[in-house]
């Protein structure tokens, strides 16, 4: 099962190594990781994304809040949560293709950052599957480089 962690941390250098470093001695997979500074310049949020059991979430956040700058872990519930991922993506292959990648990112409300003789640079913030289906239409039309800023979440009052 998916679970979204929202992990406040004090903003110091070496804490998200910390973070990554007990993911890694203890065996536990990230499947997605995100971390900023919060309203607060001294306090960072972190946004992890496991795919565990719930004995196994227990241990997570048990080990989390034993590391020094660790001031709170909260699983984020589906129905308690709003989640959005981030694209940017260099997508095209010929002069012909842009008008068709225009209408995908209309479609999508995705904005065009970029533009060359054969190929935009689109940017989406949205749900993961919005996200995913975002890239299976642009895949015909030749994606050059892709990133993804993995999920951000917060809990809903």
């Amino acid at each position: 099962m998916k679970h979204v962690l929202s992990v406040l941390a004090d903003n110091n250098s070496g804490v998200l190594l910390r973070v990554c470093g007990l993911f890694s001695r203890r065996g536990y997979s990230i499947s997605s990781i995100n971390a900023a500074q919060t309203e607060d310049p001294h306090i960072s949020r972190m946004t992890i994304v496991v795919d565990c059991d719930n004995d196994t979430l227990q241990q997570i956040e048990q080990q989390l809040l034993k590391l020094v700058d660790i001031r709170e872990v909260i699983d984020l519930l589906p129905d308690k949560r709003v989640c959005r991922d981030h694209i940017m993506v260099r997508v095209g292959n010929s002069e012909n293709s842009i008008s068709s990648l225009i209408q995908i990112a209309n479609l999508f409300m995705a904005k065009i950052i970029d533009v060359s003789s054969d190929s935009l640079i689109l940017e989406l913030t949205g749900r993961v599957t919005e996200i995913d289906n975002f890239v299976r239409l642009l895949k015909p039309y030749g994606i050059r480089k892709l990133v993804r800023t993995g999920i951000s979440a917060l809990e809903r009052w």
